[in-house]
C-alpha cells in the first residue's frame, strides 16, 4: 500500500450523502440510477452498492484522501484493465464518460466497478487448489510484463523498514519497550534480507487471502479487491491461502504450483520466503493498526491495542517468528 503522509480522520468522507454518491455516479458514467445507494463494509474507504435505471448493478468506493495517490491507484486499474483485457477473472472499473476510471468529489477520488456477488471459501479441495494456481499464474504472468509507477516494494529493506521506522516515531510503543521492539524488527530485517536479494520481483495482488477469493457458480473463482497491490515476489500471492506452515502443506503447494507453472514459471527457492513474509506480515498489520488509530485518535481495531500487554505480545510473536526462521531447513531442487 502506497501510503501519504497527510492523514484526513475520520472526517474524510463528510459531505457523502446518498443524494452525493447518486449524483456523482451518474455523472462520471452518464447514466441514470435508481434511488437505492446501500452501504458495503469497508473500513479504509467509503463503498456504496447503487442500481441503474435497467436494475443492474455496480459498486462505487470513494478512496480515503492521502492514503494513496492517483498515480497509484492508476496502477492498480491498468493492471485490472490488462487482467480483463486477458480474460482473468477481476473485477475491472468501468470507464467513466470521459474515457478514465477515476472521478473526483472535492479531495476524494472515487471509482465504479461493476456489482460481482459470490462466496469466499476457508477451505479448498485438491481441484481447486490446482485451479487458484492457474488463475494466480495467470495473473502474474502479466504482472510481470512491466514495474508500476507508485507502488511499494515488498521487501524487508522498503516496505518493511519503513513500517518500523514509522512505528517507532509515531508515539504508541511505551518508550520503555521502544528499545526492545528497534532491536528485535533490526534483527529480523538483517536476518531476512539476503533471502530477497535474488529474488524476482513482479506486480502482485499483495493481499490474497481467502476473502479476496470469491466463488461464482459457473465461472469459478475471480480474486478481488487490488488496493495493496504492490512490487513483490510471487510466493506472498499464495502463502496465506495455505492450511498451515509450509512443511504441513505440501500437498497444497504441490497442487498449487502444478497449476501455476501451467502460465508462469515459479522459483521453488522462493518458498524459503514463506515464514520471512509471514514475519513482515505481522509487522504490516501492526503499522496498520497504528495508523488507522492515529487517523482518527480512537479506532482500535485489535483487543487491547497500544498497552503494553499489546506490545509484549506483539514482540513475542516476533522473536517466535524470527526463531523459527532461524531454525528453518535449507531448501533445495524442488523443495
Amino acid at each position: 500500500m502506497t501510503e501519504k503522509t497527510s492523514c484526513t480522520g475520520r472526517h474524510a468522507f463528510h459531505g457523502l450523502t446518498p443524494d452525493v454518491i447518486i449524483t456523482q455516479a451518474e455523472k462520471a458514467l452518464g447514466m441514470r440510477c435508481t434511488n437505492l445507494c446501500r452501504p458495503l463494509n469497508s473500513y479504509i474507504n467509503r463503498v456504496y452498492e447503487l442500481e441503474f435505471a435497467d436494475r443492474s448493478g455496480l459498486v462505487i468506493k470513494f478512496y480515503r484522501p492521502g492514503r494513496w495517490s492517483k498515480s497509484a491507484l492508476l496502477d492498480e486499474h491498468s493492471f485490472l484493465l490488462e487482467l480483463a483485457a486477458m480474460e482473468i477473472p477481476v473485477i475491472a472499473p468501468l470507464k467513466m464518460a470521459d474515457g478514465g476510471t477515476l472521478g473526483q468529489y472535492g479531495k476524494i477520488l472515487f471509482a465504479c466497478f461493476p456489482k460481482c456477488g459470490g462466496r469466499s471459501y476457508d477451505e479448498y479441495s485438491e481441484d481447486q487448489w490446482l485451479e487458484l494456481g492457474r488463475l494466480i499464474g495467470r495473473v502474474h504472468a502479466v504482472g510481470a510484463t512491466h514495474l508500476p509507477q507508485d507502488r511499494i516494494t515488498m521487501a524487508p529493506g522498503h516496505s518493511t523498514q519503513a513500517q518500523v521506522d514509522s512505528l517507532l516515531a509515531g508515539g504508541l510503543i511505551p518508550a520503555e519497550m521502544r528499545p526492545q521492539f528497534a532491536e528485535l524488527t533490526t534483527s529480523l530485517i538483517k536476518e531476512i534480507s539476503p533471502l530477497f536479494e535474488s529474488t524476482r520481483m513482479i506486480r502482485i495482488h499483495g493481499d490474497c487471502h481467502f476473502s479476496n477469493l470469491i466463488y461464482r457458480p459457473d465461472q469459478s473463482f475471480f480474486i478481488i479487491d487490488f488496493d495493496d497491490m504492490a512490487v513483490g515476489p510471487p510466493v506472498q500471492d499464495f502463502w496465506m491461502l495455505l492450511p498451515g506452515l509450509m512443511q504441513d502443506s505440501l500437498l497444497e503447494i504441490d497442487l498449487f504450483l502444478e497449476g501455476y507453472e501451467t502460465f508462469m514459471q515459479f522459483d521453488h527457492r522462493s518458498l524459503r520466503l514463506i515464514e520471512p513474509l509471514r514475519a513482515m506480515r505481522y509487522i504490516h498489520y501492526i503499522a496498520w493498526c497504528a495508523h488507522q488509530f492515529n487517523e482518527d485518535g480512537e479506532s482500535r481495531v485489535a483487543p487491547n491495542f497500544g498497552s503494553r500487554d499489546y506490545w509484549q505480545q506483539e514482540m513475542g510473536d516476533l522473536a517466535d517468528q524470527l526463531e523459527r526462521i532461524r531454525k528453518a531447513p535449507q531448501l533445495s531442487g524442488n523443495m
